[in-house]
C-alpha cells in the first residue's frame, strides 16, 4: 500500500554527494552502519526488498531500495510542517536517534510504549492530531499504526525483514534495530527534510554527523517523565538525555563492525533467493 499522493513526489534532488552510486551517503557508510542487514525471518510483505540471504541465514536488504525509499520518505515528510509530524520510537536505540531528528527539524516525539487513545481519544491529556506519522518499528508501535489508520493519518515506517507492513503507506526497508543503522537513517531523513524545505541549500550546510544521532540507551524513567509533560519539546528531552549519557562515564565504547568484503550493490531488481554465499560479514548489532 502506497501513499495516495506519492505520484506527486519529484525525484530531482537539489544537490547530492559526489558518489558514483548516486546514493544519499556513500556505499561504505551504508555498509558500516549495517543498514542493509536484516533478520533470519522474512515476511511476505518484505520479500520484494530482500536482495539475498547470507550463509548465516540473515537476510540482506537491497541497498538501492533503502536509498530510494529514504529519499522519497524525506520528500513526503517535507510536504508537512514540522509540528504536524509525529515520530514514535519504542526501541532503545530508536529513541535517541528519533529525538535528535525531532530536535533538528522541530517535529514531535512519542518515545517508549505507545498508549492507546493518544491519536483517537481527545479527552486524554497527551492527545495529539498529527498529519503524518513516522514509525520506527511497526512491531513495537503497532497500536500507533492502527490508530493512525482509524484517523486517516498516513504512515511512513522503518521496516525490517521480519515486519508486517499492514496499514503502512510507505515502507522504508532497513535494519530498524541496530544503533548505527537507526542513527544513519534519522541523520539522512533530517538532512533531506531540511534540504527539501529549502532550510539548507546543500549537504555541506548540514553540520551534524551520524554519530550525533547515536547517544545510547534511554532510561525508561526519562521516557515516562517526558510523557507526563505534554508539549515538552524534543530538544528538552534530548538535552536531558545527553546529560544522562555524559554522567555515565563507564559507558563502554562500541567497536565498528565492518564486512571483510563489501556487500555487492544490486544493479537490477532484488532477487528473493534462499541460497547465499559464505558469510563474509560480521553482523552489525541488531
Amino acid at each position: 500500500m502506497e501513499l495516495k499522493h506519492e505520484n506527486k513526489v519529484e525525484e530531482k534532488p537539489k544537490e547530492r554527494d559526489k558518489d558514483k552510486t548516486g546514493f544519499l551517503v556513500s556505499q561504505e557508510l551504508y555498509l558500516k552502519s549495517g543498514v542493509h542487514i536484516g533478520t533470519k525471518i522474512k515476511t511476505g510483505e518484505m520479500r520484494k526488498f530482500i536482495y539475498r540471504r547470507r550463509g548465516d541465514k540473515l537476510y540482506v536488504l537491497n541497498l538501492r531500495e533503502i536509498d530510494n525509499r529514504l529519499r522519497l520518505a524525506a520528500k513526503e515528510l517535507a510536504r508537512f510542517e514540522p509540528e504536524d509530524i509525529l515520530v514514535t520510537a519504542s526501541r532503545t536505540y530508536a529513541t535517541s536517534a528519533a529525538a535528535m531528528f525531532c530536535k533538528i527539524i522541530g517535529a514531535r516525539l512519542y518515545p517508549g510504549r505507545f498508549i492507546p487513545g493518544v491519536l483517537t481519544n481527545p479527552s486524554r491529556p497527551d492527545f495529539v492530531e498529527p498529519k503524518i506519522l513516522l514509525i520506527s518499528d511497526p512491531r513495537g508501535e503497532s497500536r500507533a499504526i492502527d490508530e493512525a489508520g482509524k484517523m486517516g493519518i498516513p504512515v511512513i515506517a522503518l521496516c525490517d525483514t521480519d515486519n508486517s507492513t499492514r496499514n503502512v503507506d510507505w515502507i522504508v526497508p532497513c535494519n530498524n534495530k541496530g544503533r548505527r543503522s537507526l542513527a544513519l537513517i534519522y541523520y539522512i531523513l533530517a538532512r533531506e527534510y531540511l534540504l527539501a524545505r529549502g532550510i539548507i541549500s546543500s549537504h555541506k550546510e548540514f553540520r551534524y554527523r551520524p554519530r550525533d544521532f547515536e547517544d545510547g540507551e534511554v532510561p525508561e524513567e526519562l521516557i515516562e517523565a517526558f510523557r507526563k509533560h505534554k508539549g515538552q519539546p524534543a530538544s528538552e528531552f534530548l538535552d536531558t538525555f545527553i546529560k544522562h549519557v555524559e554522567s555515565q562515564q563507564e559507558e563502554p565504547s562500541e567497536q565498528v563492525q565492518t564486512s571483510s568484503q563489501p556487500e555487492p550493490v544490486p544493479t537490477s531488481e532484488p532477487q528473493n533467493t534462499d541460497t547465499g554465499s559464505p558469510n563474509t560479514e560480521t553482523e552489525p548489532e541488531k
